[in-house]
């Protein structure tokens, strides 16, 4: 079916906002000039309200208001620019990219085998000129050369030419046109000079620019698979399907999109969770590692919570869905993948704007050049000569590369250490940064109490006790029952709203767990134990006899948390605790942290009227929160980080959120954003300043095309071997391991 004959309407989704939304898979897109192409052609359209190409994987999103526009005028407009569109398809656009990555290596294969011959050749007549070459000689080496390169030409020069020939079909100028009219001119300049018998001829230049070009864009290629490749591995943790439990009792497997939350599925052992839900039914260990960061498996039962894309490992589950499809902790990571490869930062926006200025500007340059040499007194070939030099060398293949090929390499490193980007611009703030608060609950500790009296209490009333916390919904009792181990809930059991469960047990007896009063405990009595000092929460369990036991929880400390504050203070930055808990618990982290500045009894408000006066002071923070009440702080804030398991909201209020039980990838990813931000620097730097020395010395005459050819490719190299040093150098080191 061709492009226009596809009925895109059923490809078209309907976003959180109302808006359409539709993805689809671009080809032709070379380079930075194209992104900005695309992106404000369809700006342009009725209704469009956003347009975002990542330059990685070539995935076009688009959001428009119903009834203001179509999808089908949207692939038109594209047409138009020269582009062909099609549904997304992560399958289709690997297979692509692959086939596109051989074809690569073939060109530069057959550019690199034609170049050293022509050299060869080349090496000949140059030396036979500076000593006895006869002219028939001469013409023999250059007319194989031609033999050569012609065919070399126009089979490795293929990719160059299908995008620059479909930008001046869509009536636009890329980066690919100047070096298209660059080679071809080199190509059609040796053939006339070698027909006049000339002593140069530029073969040599034409096809050593078509192999350094694609070694550079190969090596760009391979890059960006790579980086894709995050992605799909996180895409391939998600179920196709599920096997939905029917009223009957009966089993069926069902597209995701037919799930609904309330409705049950079978997890079988070996099975990926096809959706977030609590387990209804059995026992099993589960691989979360996804979410945890934890490669330890994790036993689950009844009244748990697991989610998609993690492994189930032995039992078989019976797991009541919460989330549909699309609204999963897995959908939302792959979503906050995206982002951050579609993420424009300031600089990327300015190496963008340089790269779309560039096709006239060079064009401009070139034929100034050539009018130049003209009116001095050069003949049309030498002023020809200069001006492929100028072509050439000015191909901002450098400024292209400068910023995306860091900011790939960023994300990579980010993601391995937990880090989700979620702003464009989150690794330039995330460098500026100089102070970091830190919220206490959820974020200093682990969002899960702990009981932390297990030792004064017995096996056997622990396993009682748990047993019971199974068939309550309260997050505590689901803390009691993980600790107790226990895997069979009371069937009897029943829950009072707002105080806790009873039963009756194997002796008839009423057992209770819940709320001190619940149990026929005094509350005020309990006040002066030091486990509520320090903020613990109390469960009280009553057995059959009448007699009360008391279950002290509390959250914990992350781990890593004193060794990350450490970190954090290292590097010179402020550290300082905002938190709603009462002072006492907040004292005591602080003092555990060695934090010596701290609040406790923050209202939201409270929390932005300190950031507020930070700000003021000059400093630029960090602010990390997961609740509901750290959402508007978060936003307020100079940048912002959150953990996964925080509330959605301030998930969506934060820059970047972090996975795992640790808080070291707070410091892992201020420390890589440091080192980006000056790599990203360097590059920008080095663009500039290479065309500042180059450009003039091409204009004046002093560059034959194969040197330009060579500096071109050279300023490539440096600025992707720049970005590739942080895989290697100080950024590799800042992570756990």
């Amino acid at each position: 079916m061709s492009v226009h004959e596809r009925d895109w309407d059923s490809f078209v989704s309907v976003a959180d906002d109302g808006a359409m939304h539709m993805d689809l898979a671009v080809e032709g897109v070379t380079c930075a000039a194209c992104m900005v192409e695309i992106e404000r052609g369809l700006a342009g359209l009725p209704g469009v309200k956003n347009a975002r190409l990542n330059l990685t994987s070539h995935r076009l999103s688009v959001d428009w208001n119903e009834g203001e526009t179509a999808p089908q005028t949207i692939v038109d407009r594209l047409s138009r620019l020269g582009y062909a569109a099609h549904p997304f398809d992560p399958a289709e656009v690997r297979e692509r990219g692959d086939a596109q990555g051989r074809e690569l290596l073939r060109a530069m294969a057959v550019a690199g085998f034609a170049a050293m011959n022509i050299m060869l050749l080349s090496v000949s007549v140059w030396s036979g000129n500076a000593t006895d070459i006869t002219p028939e000689t001469r013409d023999f080496f250059h007319w194989l050369s031609a033999l050569i390169a012609l065919p070399a030409t126009a089979y490795a020069g293929r990719p160059f030419f299908r995008s620059a020939w479909s930008a001046i079909k869509g009536r636009r100028l890329n980066m690919d046109v100047p070096i298209v009219l660059g080679v071809m001119l080199a190509v059609f300049l040796s053939i006339v000079q070698t027909a006049q018998h000339a002593e140069h001829a530029y073969f040599e230049s034409a096809v050593m620019l078509l192999f350094f070009l694609l070694i550079g864009r190969y090596l760009d290629h391979g890059m960006r698979r790579r980086t894709r490749a995050f992605a799909e591995n996180i895409a391939a943790l998600k179920a196709e399907s599920a096997a939905k439990l029917l009223d009957d009792g009966t089993v069926r497997e069902v597209p995701l999109s037919k799930v609904e939350p309330g409705e049950c599925v079978l997890v079988r052992a070996g099975e990926r969770v096809p959706l977030d839900g609590v387990v209804e039914k059995g026992a099993s260990e589960i691989d979360q590692s996804l979410v945890t960061g934890e490669t330890a498996l994790k036993a689950v039962c009844a009244g748990q919570t697991v989610y998609a894309g993690t492994l189930n490992a032995s039992g078989n589950l019976t797991v009541r869905v919460t989330a549909a499809s699309g609204k999963t902790l897995l959908d939302d990571v792959n979503r906050l993948l995206e982002t951050a490869a579609q993420a424009k930062s300031t600089y990327v926006r300015l190496a963008d704007r340089a790269a779309s200025l560039y096709a006239p500007v060079v064009h401009l340059a070139a034929g100034l050049t050539f009018a130049g040499w003209l009116l001095i007194g050069a003949g049309w070939q030498q002023s020809v000569v200069v001006s492929i030099s100028v072509l050439i060398i000015t191909c901002p293949c450098a400024l292209g590369l400068a910023i995306p090929a860091v900011q790939v390499v960023a994300s990579g490193l980010l993601f391995r250490s937990g880090v989700l980007l979620n702003s464009g611009d989150a690794i330039e703030r995330l460098a500026d940064a100089d102070t970091v608060v830190f919220d206490k609950t959820g974020t200093l500790t682990l969002a899960i109490p702990e009981l932390i009296n297990q030792k004064d209490i017995s096996s056997r009333t622990l396993q009682e006790a748990g047993r019971l916390a199974l068939s309550s919904h309260h997050p505590l009792a689901a803390s009691l029952a993980a600790a107790s181990g226990a895997e069979h809930p009371h069937t009897d059991a029943a829950e009072v709203s707002g105080s806790g469960v009873h039963a009756i047990d194997g002796k008839g007896r009423e057992i209770r767990l819940g709320s001190a009063l619940f149990c026929g405990v005094d509350p005020a009595s309990m006040m002066d134990k030091p486990e509520a000092r320090d903020g613990a929460s109390l469960i009280v369990y009553r057995d059959g006899d009448g007699n009360s036991h008391f279950f002290w929880l509390q959250q914990q400390l992350r781990e890593d948390a004193r060794e990350t504050i450490d970190r954090l203070k290292l590097k010179g930055l402020e550290v300082e605790i905002l938190s709603g808990d009462r002072s006492a618990p907040v004292e005591a982290v602080a003092k555990a942290l060695g934090v010596t500045r701290w609040s406790a009894e923050q209202s939201p408000s409270d929390k932005i009227t300190r950031l507020d006066e930070l700000a003021r002071e000059g400093r630029k923070v960090l602010m990390v929160g997961d609740g509901l009440n750290d959402a508007p702080a978060l936003a307020a804030a100079y940048v912002s980080i959150s953990p996964v398991t925080a509330v959605h909201i301030s998930q969506s209020a934060a820059d970047a959120v972090f996975l795992g039980k640790h808080l070291a990838p707070v410091a892992d990813a201020l420390h890589i954003a440091g080192v980006s931000k000056r790599a990203m620097v360097e590059n920008l730097g080095f663009s500039a300043l290479y065309n500042v020395i180059a450009v003039p010395f091409a204009v004046l005459g002093f560059v034959t095309p194969l040197i330009a050819a060579l500096a071109m490719s050279a300023s490539s190299v440096v600025v992707t071997a720049n970005a590739l040093r942080l895989r290697f150098g100080q950024a590799g080191r800042g992570g756990r391991g």
